[in-house]
């Protein structure tokens, strides 16, 4: 069975490559938007332009942009924390290593190498939307005509790159509100991880698509997991924004439908919580102590803060929780506090793991990985050591790194669960691209003139034709936006994506169920 790209990928439609959404063709109101939008934005950044870095740049005769949450949400004033090392790392390097693929795939894009900027989101909406201003940079257009140089000469500007399409976000709040810039200038956008109901609507996100579930699944899937637990009584807990309380909704929706189910509470987690905002959620929640089942809508460093609240409070043991795709099979949800997770369910995408990526993750190092500008951050973090830097002096209650260690072997591995559908989102808008090489390049070998980005001067749109499986482990992928069985969205199809499965924690290890 075969099906054709959305509209939003049918070769891009004219707002990718070969197309004069990037010259003519293109209104000069929203470029003139957003460049107001650029100048309002950046100055507020600088301050911590310098101490974080920026992006991930490969060169590549196309490029792609890619928005991954390396780090979590900083503290007040600081726009970003920690390093994420499965959430952000694992799921980035999905992207390095689905690249390296299809570069080295002589059948793929012939002679057509792909390139990258990668982006850190900061697991924060709008530090992503500034960010995500880099890849319209080269459509907006700057009037320099009255710049000059010292000596009196004009300026000689550097042309940004042109992205051509965008794999992300993660979080659902996050790719919202990329969408919405990204679609003025008809950049595709595939999420890997982005399950909101809301992204579904075509009209309003119409060069959006994804390629996981929305929500609704994953809150039948716990629906299901309730009821066969014989619970009739339970809270739910949700992050504020688009995710955590459309995924809540779902739930509370879909368990009126079936009947039996009581909600103690429906509690929601501030965006930008306050101190003892956890604390106070726990005691809220022990009001209705006989409420012991938690369905939990939130993001990871969330989760991680409920966790730490309900053990600081010595209930230990007391919830269970049943938990969303964003926690996952993730182990740094519940790492150093296991006890108050045992017991816990949390819901997954059915998935395959990669075998050729853990062949490739657990052989990177310092030395071969250079292309990773926050690899050493990673580093430091898994290993737990320090590696030293000229002028810095060593941490006395840390070891320092040899830089001989090795993921896998000298600290505990297990991929993402994200990481197949990062994955199948750049093979999807490489195959997309492939189509586009064949019909408006056929017969040549690399970028003709009608797919170079900065000589593209025809208006024509063609529809895409299907594309073949991507060429990789475990097979081939179905990427839609709505729902399980009419996989319309298909870049290949020959079999949809199954159920959402759920995974319970335990002191003994992962536990699978059937949720559908």
């Amino acid at each position: 069975m075969t099906s054709q790209l959305p509209a939003s990928l049918s070769y891009f439609r004219h707002g990718m490559i070969g197309a004069t959404g990037w010259s003519s063709c293109h209104s000069s109101l929203w470029p003139r938007l957003l460049w107001i939008i650029w100048v309002w934005i950046s100055p507020g950044s600088s301050a911590h332009q310098g101490t974080q870095p920026h992006s991930i740049k490969i060169e590549g005769d196309i490029t792609l942009g890619g928005l991954f949450p390396v780090h979590s949400k900083g503290p007040p004033g600081i726009p970003c924390g920690e390093i994420k090392k499965e959430k952000g790392i694992h799921r980035m390097e999905a992207m390095l290593y689905a690249l390296d693929q299809i570069n080295s795939d002589p059948d793929l894009l012939p002679n057509i190498t792909l390139g990258a900027r990668i982006l850190d989101t900061c697991s924060r909406d709008t530090y992503a939307l500034e960010q995500s201003l880099t890849f319209v940079q080269a459509l907006i257009q700057k009037d320099t005509s009255d710049v000059r140089c010292s000596n009196g000469e004009p300026p000689i500007i550097r042309k940004p790159e042109r992205v051509v399409g965008v794999i992300g976000a993660s979080a659902s709040s996050v790719s919202i509100m990329v969408a919405n810039v990204l679609r003025l200038f008809e950049i595709p956008q595939i999420s890997y991880a982005s399950t909101a109901p809301e992204l579904s609507d075509n009209n309003r996100y119409d060069f959006f698509s994804r390629v996981v579930p929305p929500d609704s699944y994953q809150a039948q899937a716990m629906v299901d997991i309730v009821k066969a637990m014989g619970w009739n009584y339970v809270s739910t807990l949700a992050s504020e924004g688009n995710y955590g309380e459309s995924g809540v909704d779902a739930f509370i929706q879909i368990s009126r439908e079936a009947g039996g189910l009581c909600i103690a509470q429906s509690l929601k987690i501030p965006r930008e919580p306050k101190p003892g905002e956890f604390d106070k959620i726990i005691k809220r929640l022990m009001e209705t102590s006989n409420a012991r089942g938690v369905i939990i809508f939130a993001n990871e460093d969330d989760i991680i803060r409920v966790l730490e609240a309900a053990k600081k409070a010595n209930l230990t043991g007391h919830f269970l929780f049943v938990g969303s795709d964003s926690w996952g099979a993730k182990s740094s949800p519940i790492l150093d506090q296991e006890d108050v997770a045992e017991g816990a369910v949390t819901i997954l995408p059915k998935r395959a793991s990669i075998e050729g990526f853990d062949q490739y993750f657990t052989t990177r190092s310092l030395e071969n990985n250079r292309r990773n500008i926050w690899f050493a951050e990673f580093w430091e973090d898994d290993f737990r050591c320090k590696l030293t830097r000229p002028g810095i002096k060593l941490d006395s209650e840390k070891k320092k790194c040899t830089g001989e260690e090795r993921i896998s072997r000298d600290s505990q591995y297990e991929q993402e669960g994200k990481v197949q559908f990062v994955i199948d989102a750049v093979y999807a808008m490489a195959h997309a691209l492939h189509s586009m090489h064949l019909d408006l390049c056929p017969g040549s070998m690399g970028v003709c003139e009608k797919m170079d980005p900065w000589r593209a001067d025809s208006c024509s749109t063609t529809s895409a034709p299907s594309t073949s499986t991507a060429a990789r482990e475990p097979g081939s992928f179905s990427m839609r936006t709505e729902t399980l069985q009419d996989a319309t969205t298909s870049s290949s199809t020959s079999c949809p994506i199954p159920p959402p499965q759920a995974t319970g924690s335990s002191a003994n290890g992962p536990t699978t169920y059937d949720s559908m």
